[in-house]
């Protein structure tokens, strides 16, 4: 995969780009994340790239000229384009996945304002990675990026992904390493008896827990009869 972010801050990249996982997915050269300095496509000397805004308001926006220069210079026609945008639907893990299949990515970071709405024409998807305002798109593509490098093999095991939160509809479980006992807190027996069949059966039942806590909404689906089970044990105890 070939992901590539156009952006004012090139700079804000480069802790992220050799770090952890990240660094040693980049590193088998089987994937690329390519950085452009959308001021390199300005139109004058100083190289401005934001302008103010038709009809008042306050700040500044990015030129439209300038951004759709930016990106046709730096994709081909297979080539996926997406935009950091407040306004679009929240990224899921369902999206993550979806975008970690294609083969050529790009990401325009917005800044200021945002950019004018024309570059809309230019752009395949709007994403968003929460309901807040950042003060632009790079912490946003940083996201993006991290989410679907992470998801490819390169990086992480497929036993270690499925266990994740969000990757069978719950959250994930409560985990525990040692001591056994720190705190007057202790690991919960059915964990370190060796028991595989019951360790599976309390896990299932933590992660229905812990998302009836956090985000029952999640819950809001068709059910496995265990998940129905497991849900009315969990009630019972309360």
């Amino acid at each position: 995969m070939k992901i590539t972010v156009l952006t004012l801050f090139k700079e804000m990249y480069d802790g992220f780009l050799n770090t952890s996982i990240i660094s040693r997915v980049l590193s088998k050269k089987e994937h690329e994340i390519k950085l452009v300095d959308i001021r390199d496509y300005s139109h004058d000397r100083h190289r401005h790239v934001d302008d103010t805004p038709y009809g008042g308001g306050a700040g500044m926006l990015m030129k439209v000229d300038v951004v759709h220069e930016a990106i046709m210079n730096n994709k081909d026609e297979d080539t996926y384009v997406l935009l950091t945008s407040p306004k679009a639907k929240p990224l899921t893990q369902d999206d993550l996945k979806r975008l970690s299949k294609k083969e050529k990515l790009m990401i325009v970071c917005g800044h200021y304002e945002g950019i004018d709405s024309r570059i809309e024409k230019y752009i395949d998807e709007q994403v968003s990675i929460g309901d807040y305002i950042l003060t632009g798109g790079e912490l946003a593509s940083m996201v993006i990026c991290d989410g679907i490098l992470r998801l490819l093999d390169e990086s992480i095991s497929s036993d270690s992904l499925k266990e994740e939160s969000y990757e069978n509809g719950l959250l994930e479980y409560p985990q525990y390493t040692r001591p056994v006992e720190y705190d007057g807190m202790e690991v919960p027996f059915v964990l370190t008896n060796g028991n595989h069949k019951e360790i599976e059966r309390y896990n299932l039942k933590m992660a229905i827990k812990e998302t009836m806590k956090y985000r029952p909404e999640m819950l809001n689906r068709e059910l496995s009869d265990q998940e129905v089970l497991l849900i009315k044990e969990i009630e019972d105890e309360l």
